[in-house]
């Protein structure tokens, strides 16, 4: 059993960390299509990597250890979150610590470490990039921690897995009103804090619109490699995280071979779809203005506090 359990853990991370690049080479290529051109294929998120790997790395003049750490420490968050979060199966060791506090503070970690690493090469796009980075952050993580939030009152726990598990056997739950609050809740800020339109765009380096972009663009090399790779999986276990709760079909409840097996290929699929979507609707949405952004986001926090609202009056609580 514990054999078993691990080795779901290190699928999840393996599919995780391997699959993130091609999931990443999917949406660009969508978005290609869709905009009339022929794209790089899946595979060159893949490419970009190794020929970054192979560069030499260079650290910024007066910089310090922050901007050092923060791509190995962003990646390290995401390998975690990956291991903990409920994406193949429920009934894995460290499902126990799958926490909803957990997950929200290894994310705030990495986003922290990274608009540190902003801060410390002393550049005004560094500096930018971190204050934009921390404003949206303050208003993502409140949203996120209210929307799993509402999931979790049929449950009467905060842990990931079992409110996964519980949906589970709840179809009925899947498809009430507070739970859907609550999944577009988390699809809005899943965007912002992925770093996507409308809120940002990762494919700019314009000064006035830039956000995640302002704060790397001293990186070079394996660290920049470090840094797209941690960013990207995030996408992936954001992404992940928003499927399972939304449609937690095929996820097992159990370490068996076939389930869990099942699930990772179902995990694949659901996140692919999710992805290509996503591309799919950027290319007809237009980044909002800086000074608009507090207002979607605090649009989705009120979608958040309606699901818990929502949640409590359903239950009879």
């Amino acid at each position: 059993m514990s054999a078993a359990g691990w080795a779901a853990v290190a699928a999840q991370v393996v599919l995780v960390v391997g699959g993130t690049p091609l999931l990443t080479g999917l949406m660009r290529q969508v978005r290609a299509v869709l905009e009339g051109r022929a794209g790089a294929g899946i595979t060159q998120p893949w490419r970009d990597a190794r020929k970054l790997l192979r560069k030499e790395p260079i650290t910024a003049e007066g910089s310090g250890p922050a901007f050092r750490v923060a791509p190995l420490l962003l990646v390290t968050t995401a390998v975690v979150i990956a291991a903990l979060v409920p994406l193949a199966s429920t009934a894995t060791p460290l499902s126990g610590s799958a926490d909803l506090l957990v997950v929200v503070g290894l994310l705030a970690l990495g986003t922290v470490s990274l608009a540190l690493a902003g801060l410390d090469t002393g550049t005004a796009f560094g500096g930018m990039g971190a204050s934009r980075e921390m404003t949206v952050a303050a208003l993502v993580e409140p949203t996120i921690l209210l929307s799993v939030l509402a999931l979790s009152v049929s449950t009467g726990s905060t842990n990931l897995a079992r409110i996964v598990a519980g949906r589970i056997h709840d179809p009925a739950g899947v498809a009430s009103p507070s739970s859907l609050l609550a999944v577009v809740a988390l699809a809005v800020v899943v965007l912002a804090e992925a770093g996507r339109l409308p809120v940002d765009n990762p494919a700019t380096h314009l000064e006035l619109t830039m956000v995640h972009e302002a704060m790397v663009l001293e990186y070079a090399g394996p660290d920049l490699a470090l840094v797209e790779l941690g960013a990207q999986m995030r996408l992936t276990v954001l992404l992940g995280i928003v499927a399972s709760l939304a449609a937690p079909w095929g996820t097992a409840t159990g370490t068996g071979l076939l389930a869990v097996g099942l699930g990772l290929v179902l995990f694949a699929v659901k996140v692919a779809v999710l992805g290509g979507a996503l591309a799919a609707a950027e290319v007809f949405w237009a980044k909002v203005r800086l000074f608009r952004v507090p207002e979607l986001l605090a649009g989705s926090f009120l979608l958040a506090l309606l699901a818990v609202a929502a949640s409590y009056f359903l239950s009879g609580e």
